[in-house]
């Protein structure tokens, strides 16, 4: 962060390519070529999958932990956590033993969760 911090104070930074206009982070190339089509108008209508949906969920379970000083309640969403965490791991074990485009794309997604 330091490192960082020097840089911008240097002004490295001021000429990169794109500087004020937001990042492009989609990466299709995990969808088959005849489902991009699809997969970008659902994704453009809000849709995404249940377990996305779950992940989604659990960081902002996450989030809301933080913000709780009620023990009692604060202990109630840890647990509705660690059952969501189980049900995630659940099914990216299920997803390992199958192997189609989305199951895969599903484990890649999955890669930062909780341990």
């Amino acid at each position: 962060e330091e490192k960082i911090r020097e840089a911008m104070e240097r002004g490295d930074f001021d000429n990169l390519p794109g500087k004020g206009r937001p990042l492009s982070l989609e990466d299709d190339t995990w969808v088959p070529e005849e489902n991009r089509l699809a997969y970008k108008i659902l994704k453009n209508s809000g849709c995404i999958p249940p377990e996305l949906e779950m992940r989604k969920e659990a960081v902002t379970l996450r989030e809301l932990i933080d913000t709780i000083d009620d023990e009692k309640e604060r202990l109630k969403k840890i647990r509705e956590l660690d059952f969501l965490i189980m049900k995630i791991d659940m099914e990216r074990e299920r997803s390992l033993n199958l192997g189609t485009y989305r199951d895969r794309f599903f484990v890649r997604a999955m890669e930062g969760m909780v341990r």
